[in-house]
């Protein structure tokens, strides 16, 4: 026997004033009694445990609680009896009901390295003291309302910037530290996670061939505590966005929407 809960839309993706429908899908081999269907509807920010050495926001692990972003039960079904073969039973809620005033700010959904952000849905179908109880849960995803969207595409802030052997704090080949090198070029700082970092690069001087160029991008995650700011940095993405058979160049960096969040902050967080 088995529980699968199925979101009516495929991509899970889902806004705070939109209703959430889908299927809970039981596949039993003989009829079943129940005490009662129930659907738990859970979202948090939680710090996460990455494993290796733990690192300045991780040590605080147990010591901060988690913020409670949603927490609701929605009664499907009463106690009633379950048929043999495939059974598919409707359900649907509001992710905030009318009126109804949240616990906390929607939060995008995030996995990050020590923090996440996660909504989820988790059924559970009681069967009493002798019978072990059905249960199945399933992910969605959050992104802004609609109305908190900008209504005009947001102007892009681009940031001049050069690349020399003196601005390097890396050690560098003897060659190109004597003969020296200059790689300037512009990058949008400001931009909507929808779309691709933008910018141009061009190789000015070089003493030695490059092969190529790659753009790293880095996720900052930082957590209060007290009166200080832990502050972690982690590594998510790398981009080659120039392989030097020319000296310019135009680029173009697709984000992982997942593992990335739009910058925000919340004092009421830790």
């Amino acid at each position: 026997m088995s529980v699968e809960i199925k979101l009516s839309r495929s991509n899970r993706i889902y806004r705070p004033n939109e209703l959430v429908e889908g299927k809970i899908v039981t596949k039993l081999s003989s009829s079943i009694s129940h005490q009662g269907i129930r659907l738990n509807v859970n979202a948090s920010v939680n710090l996460q445990v990455r494993g290796g050495s733990a690192g300045v926001i991780e040590s605080f692990y147990g010591v901060i609680k988690p913020i409670t972003i949603l927490n609701k039960t929605v009664e499907v079904l009463k106690s009633g009896r379950i048929s043999s073969g495939t059974t598919e039973i409707p359900f649907s809620f509001w992710l905030k009901d009318p009126g109804e005033k949240p616990l906390e700010k929607f939060y995008e959904t995030y996995h990050g390295g020590d923090i996440s952000i996660q909504y989820l849905a988790s059924v559970d179908i009681s069967r009493g003291y002798l019978h072990k109880s059905l249960s199945a849960t399933v992910e969605f995803i959050i992104e802004s309302e609609k109305e908190n969207l900008p209504e005009k595409p947001i102007s892009p802030e681009m940031v001049i910037f050069y690349m020399t052997q003196d601005t390097q704090r890396h050690s560098l080949l003897p060659e190109l530290k004597s003969g020296g090198f200059r790689v300037s070029g512009k990058v949008c700082t400001l931009c909507s996670l929808s779309d691709p970092i933008e910018g141009e690069l061009t190789i000015e001087s070089s003493a030695v061939p490059i092969q190529s160029i790659e753009i790293h991008l880095l996720r900052l995650e930082s957590i209060l505590v007290g009166e200080k700011i832990a502050t972690e940095s982690s590594l998510i993405q790398t981009t080659q966005v120039c392989n030097c058979t020319c000296n310019h160049e135009k680029f173009y960096t697709i984000l992982l929407l997942l593992i990335l969040c739009k910058t925000f902050i919340s004092y009421s967080s830790y």
